[in-house]
């Protein structure tokens, strides 16, 4: 069953109500040019950011902080949690650049970071450019004074969290990540950074139930969307991906101890030219951890190098491997209506671990090529059906 979610329209007529209307007393107003910001794009202005967001915060009514159209200069930002109003609604229609040094933000583990808060609305047609390439060239330099790079948005802790229509552009590292929290609902964002781009996973999701990606562009260097430990009840749907490396649970086992992953659904997605599609993914570590309950539905591959795979013996190029065997339990996979072209001859690929099998996979019309032939089906250590057409072959 699909998750409640948000009525975003009705945020945005809310938000319309807002601006027209000053006889709504129950809401509080707060334009960040009041507190000083500059929409020039060349004078600092984060401390008016972080002003705002404080008064925001600190008022027992509903509130809503403005971004106007401009472009605004800011640093890294903690907005911190515990506040007094119940619900800030952030409209953002301007552009947010990053400082030229990279520095500035590369050291830092976030730009835009959202602790212990809750009821929190960032809408609007806004964008994030953090100015991520001349980070990309350092470490394609292979450097060793290249800092690690800071995550564009973040979320920790948090709950009841809408976020819509924005836009991330080129960021250092991880677009989005939504960790520790419960109830997201993200809707209309578009996700944007060249395909060689390193470690620039659209959204991140770990330690949080109850979140939906909904209708959602995503063109990065690294996984479109990256599911990671203590993710449960989580939908996915309308997504476009490409260029990256698809949808992934995974990393796992990157632990001895780690939550599992449980009741996902991934619909209605189209992979276009990435290194994945449908992906799950861990070390070969002897982790506690476990996949169950995923559904991946209806998606649409084209030109993917690797359109359906399980692999349990991750080691991206092969460098500094674990070489032992995978602990993650993987049961009560579905694989249903995947349809398209391989960039590669094997189109599925089931490599799971030699104590944990995978157990409970189905595939049910699927219906994948290989240069307009016939693609092919690798299995080891995966017991599972195939249902009604199943192309290529199965090995189940």
């Amino acid at each position: 069953m699909k998750l409640s979610g948000c009525n975003l329209p009705g945020i945005t007529v809310m938000v319309f109500v807002m601006l027209s209307s000053s006889s709504t007393s129950a809401i509080t107003n707060f334009n960040v040019l009041n507190f000083g910001a500059i929409p020039t794009g060349g004078t600092d202005s984060t401390d008016s950011f972080l002003k705002a967001w404080n008064a925001a915060c600190g008022t027992a009514d509903s509130t809503f902080i403005y971004v106007p159209k401009g472009r605004y200069l800011v640093g890294p930002l903690a907005f911190k949690g515990q506040c007094k109003s119940s619900q800030i609604i952030i409209r953002i229609d301007g552009t947010i650049v990053a400082p030229l040094d990279y520095g500035v933000l590369g050291k830092s583990n976030n730009w835009f970071s959202f602790e212990d808060v809750s009821g929190v609305s960032i809408i609007g047609r806004g964008t994030f450019d953090a100015k991520g390439p001349s980070l990309w060239a350092c470490k394609a330099s292979n450097s060793n004074s290249c800092p690690s790079g800071a995550t564009t948005l973040s979320f920790t802790n948090s709950n009841n969290i809408r976020i819509n229509g924005l836009t991330s552009l080129n960021s250092q590292m991880f677009h989005i990540v939504i960790n520790g929290c419960q109830n997201v609902h993200l809707e209309g964002v578009k996700i944007i950074a060249a395909g060689n781009s390193p470690n620039t996973d659209g959204i991140h999701v770990q330690l949080s139930r109850n979140v939906e990606i909904l209708s959602t562009s995503i063109k990065t260097g690294d996984d479109c969307i990256s599911i990671g430990p203590g993710t449960e009840n989580l939908w996915i749907e309308q997504i476009t991906c490409g260029p990256g490396h698809g949808i992934s649970i995974g990393s796992l086992a990157k632990d001895l101890k780690e939550e599992g992953v449980q009741n996902v659904t991934v619909k209605k997605t189209v992979f276009s030219n990435t290194q994945n599609g449908l992906r799950i993914k861990s070390w070969a570590r002897p982790s506690n951890g476990y996949v169950q309950g995923v559904r991946f539905i209806d998606s649409v591959m084209r030109n993917v190098q690797n359109p359906i795979m399980i692999d349990q013996n991750y080691c991206p190029r092969n460098e500094n491997c674990p070489g032992q065997v995978s602990g993650i339990k993987i049961n009560d996979i579905v694989y249903e209506d995947i349809r398209g072209t391989s960039s590669t001859p094997i189109a599925i690929k089931f490599d799971c671990s030699d104590k944990n099998p995978c157990t409970g996979i189905k595939l049910q019309n699927v219906n994948l090529t290989y240069l307009n032939k016939a693609a092919q089906s690798f299995c080891s250590n995966v017991v599972g059906k195939a249902i009604d057409l199943v192309r290529p072959n199965s090995c189940l």
